[in-house]
């Protein structure tokens, strides 16, 4: 296990874990982390492309078991090298 797996959010939870992580938390914090030019380049779906919304996008990735995976990881990803003070990934 590395030190990005044991990385753990304000209230003491895995980040890894998505310990009481809404998905339209995730949505928030990906888009005003990134911007949705940034989210369409990294996870190439149409509802970050074309017309995004926070509300579009929910709809899409609650029936896409893969997108919702991709961008679960990303926030993953995200959360952790923001609480261990490295750049965004």
């Amino acid at each position: 296990m590395s030190v990005s797996d044991d990385a753990r959010d304000e209230s003491g939870h895995l980040i890894r874990e998505l310990h009481g992580v809404k998905l339209a938390q995730i949505m928030e914090y990906l888009v005003a982390h990134y911007g949705w030019p940034e989210l369409d380049s990294r996870i190439r779906v149409n509802c970050f492309a074309v017309n995004p919304s926070i509300k579009s996008s929910l709809t899409f990735l609650r029936r896409t078991p893969w997108a919702r995976a991709k961008v679960e990881e990303l926030y993953i990803q995200a959360r952790t090298a923001e609480v261990l003070g490295k750049p965004k990934p």
